[in-house]
């Protein structure tokens, strides 16, 4: 499924990390000749891709955002 790229940030190892309007997040590596992504070396570059839409294998299988935690449903205390 496609989805727009909203943002990126870095991962741990230093290598950036397209966050999509899903939640998702997908790598864009540029590591030539297996894959050419030069846009991503600069902050120009990825400015410019802001908007561009990349597919998500993640929303095509219907996997949550890593960021989506399950929450319990707790019965209020105002019943005191």
């Amino acid at each position: 499924m496609k989805q727009p790229i909203i943002g990126f940030h870095q991962d741990e190892l230093g290598d950036w990390v397209a966050e999509l309007a899903c939640f998702h997040g997908q790598h864009v590596r540029h590591q030539p000749p297996f894959i050419n992504r030069p846009w991503v070396t600069s902050a120009q570059g990825r400015d410019a891709m802001l908007g561009h839409c990349l597919n998500c294998v993640r929303c095509d299988q219907h996997e949550p955002p890593n960021e989506m935690i399950a929450c319990k449903h707790q019965p209020s205390s105002d019943s005191e």
